[in-house]
């Protein structure tokens, strides 16, 4: 679907008194100005990355009562298990805490459901068995903030439990002994956008704090906060929530402590991911490398061993576990293809994704993790919230679909319009999950595309792509891209600027690159300055473009430093191009 450019206006007058007034460079300051990040204050707070940004543990709503509570768990002796979750934010979440109650003595192990068998969130079932197993506290991380009837079959059998949790509540709250969570009605707490391994990294501090009696730590407590962060900043990103406040700071501080703080297991995933030897690490690695890697082992139901390898200490262990995790990211993307080329021949063939405000659609030889990410390409290429439904061949569970949003649409209000149609849902505004009786799929389509509608007309689902800059690739120097990494880490909420560039030529013939040809090479020419590009994911462009002379076209991008045996070039990521209008 053509993607409507909107190309943002710059006050001249505005950029240079930030620029002046903020110290920074003019292109630093003109995409501040866009971000509406013009005064000062908001400036500095933007920029200043310090780690004394971070809130104190004990404002995090919570956060006292829970200490308390499992610090008595600790010096008691009772077991206790860390209740996580899945995802890469809920294992990065396990292991901080594990980790932490560990290190302080506790009798402590944990436990991650199978997305496969046991689905998400706290369930009585699994409580049950804990409880066979000799588990006695129970602290849940990422999760658990609707676990209500959950939390009360736990208080039946003995087990008092701590929900940690940043998911939206969808009700009454559960009787537990106490709720970390940033975003509690009626609570005050600056910052509610913390993921469910920011939760942790919190709440680990605390204990630390607790512990030692101290706001002042000994270095052996520092050290497991530093490796805290880290796999606090690798959930923060995965998670997809906005690098912004707190965010920024621990993504940012973990960025530069992954690599000295990074247990064997992790040390081991970065480097099949390639990542060992590059020189700084930025969020893009986390969200394309390392992420997708950790959330592979879950969407295969293998959560636990993700836990395990981002815990274990013993270098055989680990390596086998990264190397089994690396097999399982395969397996997984080779899935992931399969249902995008079936989900594309459906909508293809049944629907007219034009005049469709939101796309549902179902299928039994979907497999149930993986359907998430193919769900979010699609909504990414059509701008339309889109639902992917796994049905159950033999018919004997219900159907479970994984939703993404577009076009700013918010997807848990959607779906909350739409529950008389489903069994439950959970999630927020950008990524849900369901689970449906499969002959209510063409309800619940008919009562999502109008939820849709609610909030915005069909016209305005029409993708438009916000433009920071027009720039002349002369422009593009090394010089210019470290300014502008002055504004990372780069993510949901602060994405890296986005410039185009007018009357483009191609320089040689496109060619493609990577498995399957999925991917553009491109040599970008312009007033004699020549720059690489790449369309990851756009291989289908080289039967489009033309390096004929007398064509030129104009080209949105990312612009970023690509270091490679020791060189730092600067290169384009591929967003969009269109034919110029004035043709040499």
């Amino acid at each position: 679907m053509p993607l409507r450019w909107s190309v943002q206006h710059h006050d001249s007058e505005l950029i240079q008194s930030i620029e002046r007034t903020c110290r920074v460079s003019p292109v630093v300051a003109q995409i501040l100005a866009v971000r509406g990040l013009t005064h000062p204050n908001d400036v500095s707070s933007f920029l200043d990355l310090k780690m004394t940004g971070l809130h104190a543990p004990d404002e995090l709503p919570g956060v006292t009562q829970a200490t308390e509570r499992i610090y008595d768990a600790i010096q008691s002796g009772k077991k206790i298990i860390v209740y996580g979750d899945y995802d890469c934010d809920g294992m990065t979440s396990t292991a901080i805490l594990y980790l932490c109650i560990s290190i302080l003595g506790g009798n402590v192990g944990y436990f991650v459901p199978s997305r496969l068998d046991d689905g998400y969130g706290v369930s009585s079932e699994a409580i049950s068995k804990l409880k066979d197993r000799g588990a006695e506290f129970i602290v849940t991380v990422d999760c658990g903030v609707n676990s209500v009837k959950e939390v009360e079959h736990a208080q039946r059998l003995g087990i008092p439990m701590v929900i940690t949790d940043h998911h939206v509540p969808n009700g009454d709250l559960p009787d537990a002994a106490a709720i970390v969570h940033p975003a509690l009605p009626g609570q005050t707490y600056p910052f509610k956008d913390l993921c469910g391994a920011g939760v942790a990294f919190k709440l680990a501090w605390s204990l630390c704090q607790r512990h030692h009696g101290s706001e002042r730590l000994p270095e052996p407590l520092r050290n497991f906060l530093f490796s805290a962060i880290a796999l606090a900043a690798i959930g923060t990103v995965a998670d997809v929530v906005p690098l912004l406040s707190e965010n920024r700071i621990i993504v940012n501080h973990g960025l530069n402590l992954i690599r000295n703080f990074a247990n064997p297991g992790l040390a081991h995933l970065m480097k099949l991911a390639k990542l060992h030897d590059k020189p700084k690490l930025d969020a893009e690695d986390i969200a394309f490398m390392l992420g997708p890697r950790l959330n592979a082992a879950g969407r295969l139901g293998q959560a636990q061993l993700g836990v395990e390898l981002l815990t274990i200490e013993n270098e055989e262990r680990a390596k086998s576990l990264a190397e089994y995790i690396e097999q399982l990211n395969k397996s997984r993307d080779s899935i992931d293809r399969s249902i995008l080329r079936s989900a594309n021949k459906q909508l293809k063939e049944e629907f007219d994704v034009s005049i469709e405000p939101g796309i549902v659609l179902g299928h039994a030889d979907w497999h149930v993790g993986v359907i998430g990410i193919v769900a979010g390409r699609l909504a990414e290429k059509h701008h339309r919230p889109t639902v992917l439904i796994s049905i159950d061949k033999l018919g004997q569970k219900p159907a479970t679909g994984s939703c993404r949003t577009a076009a700013g649409i918010d997807l848990l209000k959607a779906i909350s319009g739409c529950s008389e149609h489903l069994i439950k849902f959970g999630g927020h505004r950008a990524a849900a999950g369901i689970s449906i009786d499969p002959d209510k799929i063409p309800e619940f389509r008919e009562a999502f595309c109008h939820q849709v509608t609610l909030q915005s007309s069909t016209e305005e689902l029409i993708p438009e792509l916000d433009i920071d800059a027009e720039a002349r690739l002369g422009q593009l120097t090394i010089q210019t891209l470290n300014e502008l990494e002055k504004l990372a880490p780069f993510g949901q909420g602060n994405p890296r600027p986005v410039m185009c560039a007018s009357n483009v030529k191609l320089a040689r013939s496109p060619k493609t690159m990577g498995k399957e040809d999925r991917h553009l090479d491109l040599q970008l020419e312009q007033q004699d300055v020549r720059i690489r590009a790449v369309g990851f994911g756009k291989g289908e462009w080289v039967q489009e473009l033309s390096n004929e002379s007398n064509v030129t076209y104009d080209f949105a991008f990312k612009p970023v430093i690509n270091e490679f045996n020791g060189r730092r070039k600067v290169e384009l990521h591929l967003i969009d191009y269109r034919q110029s209008d004035a043709q040499l």
